[in-house]
């Protein structure tokens, strides 16, 4: 059963630390030194060394000016911070057109793809608001028959899926014409407001197309064993697919739009574990998704239950499958704060995958942005007001825009 309504857009100290190098594609060395963490609006855990952008092993990158982020046009790798002002196109909505939002939620029991995880693997809080979210010709894959899920073990058959209601919230811009045909943006985590608000100015000083942005939240929990973690965290085809098969034909609906079945009109976006879906739904989706956008991507080892084929989880983007791939027609933005997530071992680093992922990238001649903020958190808040804009501007290079 669904439910919708429609509403309309409105819109810390830091430790000096000494650190030491960290091995080339590795985790850090011993020696890094831990204190505050987190950033301005991070993740707030303790323990997470401060990073050198400088770091032998990491990415040559340009130092801007503090208060300065690159422009839209550029690819490469840059530095920005340690001052993160929000954009204006955020914060001065005055004499802008607002877009209206339509919400609406879908229930886990209707769900072919993710119905609920077992009782004992636990729910939780789902994350906070959050944008996010793959693309060959051939058209989207079927709704009949989605992949099944690893068979759970003698011990687990008993116990009892935990049914819950997903949030959708769709923005649909003051331009959009009924009846025709939209570029959109999908994103995880969500409702997500700053992005309806970016796309308000965005849209209205013709920076980015007129476009819809689908902004789902996720099923609940965290990491591995929850429900966020198994859509999010998985390297495989399926959060794309039930998308697909299951969200998009209520948007339409709900919100009476079209949607543009051209992959480079559509767009995925996320934090964290967001972040790596949205790359994951572009690489096992190529067909329907080419532009892509993240913070504090989650391009580590946390899939649950692993794979044999992907054992380390979304580290193998950047470990075997970019570098052992054809370039696949992927535009890449992403960021990476100093404070960000990681220490603990080899495959559980957010800065050096993101680093990684940087690497590969540009070995294998993608076009990509890539920042690291100094003085900043696990998705850090500031560093999004800030650069928020300029990443949507730079992910929709080239798509043509109505004058």
């Amino acid at each position: 059963m669904f439910r919708f309504l429609t509403i309309a857009v409105g819109l810390t100290a830091v430790a000096i630390l000494v650190i030491a190098q960290a091995p080339q594609g590795g985790a850090p060395a011993p020696g890094f030194a831990f204190g505050a963490s987190g950033g301005r609006g991070g993740s707030g855990r303790g323990g997470n060394p401060l990073r050198d952008p400088h770091t032998e092993g990491y990415v040559t990158a340009k130092e801007l000016p503090d208060n300065t982020i690159p422009t839209a046009k550029e690819d490469g790798n840059f530095i920005i911070g340690p001052t993160h002002p929000a954009a204006q196109e955020i914060t001065n909505q005055d004499g802008v057109p607002q877009g209206e939002i339509i919400n609406f939620t879908m229930e886990s029991t209707d769900s072919k793809y993710y119905p609920g995880v077992p009782a004992r693997l636990g729910r939780g809080g789902g994350r906070g608001a959050f944008g996010a979210s793959g693309a060959v010709a051939g058209g989207p894959p079927p709704a009949a028959a989605p992949p099944a899920l690893p068979p759970a073990s003698s011990a687990d058959a008993p116990r009892p899926i935990v049914p819950y209601t997903r949030k959708v919230a769709v923005y649909v811009p003051k331009q959009y014409i009924p009846g025709t045909v939209a570029p959109f943006i999908v994103g995880a985590d969500g409702p997500d407001p700053t992005m309806f608000a970016a796309l308000n100015t965005l849209i209205a000083q013709k920076r980015v197309p007129v476009m819809i942005c689908i902004s789902i939240g996720n099923g609940g929990g965290d990491g591995p064993g929850s429900e966020r973690g198994l859509e999010y965290d998985t390297m495989s085809p399926r959060y794309a697919e039930f998308v697909e098969n299951e969200v998009l034909p209520l948007v339409e609906q709900k919100a009476n739009v079209k949607l543009t079945k051209d992959p480079e009109g559509r767009a995925t976006t996320g934090g964290s574990s967001g972040g790596s879906a949205a790359l994951i739904m572009a690489w096992y989706h190529g067909e329907l998704y080419h532009r892509v956008l993240t913070y504090s991507g989650t391009f580590v080892g946390q899939e649950s239950p692993v794979s044999t084929v992907t054992p380390h989880g979304a580290w193998e983007l950047h470990g075997s499958l970019i570098p052992n791939s054809p370039v696949k027609p992927i535009r890449l933005w992403m960021e990476v704060g100093d404070r960000d997530n990681g220490g603990r071992d080899v495959y559980h680093d957010w800065v050096v995958a993101n680093e990684n992922m940087a690497k590969v990238l540009a070995e294998k001649g993608y076009h990509y942005q890539f920042l690291f903020s100094k003085n900043a958190g696990h998705v850090d808040r500031a560093t999004r007001m800030q650069t928020l804009p300029l990443a949507l501007e730079y992910v929709w290079q080239g798509y043509p825009i109505r004058k």
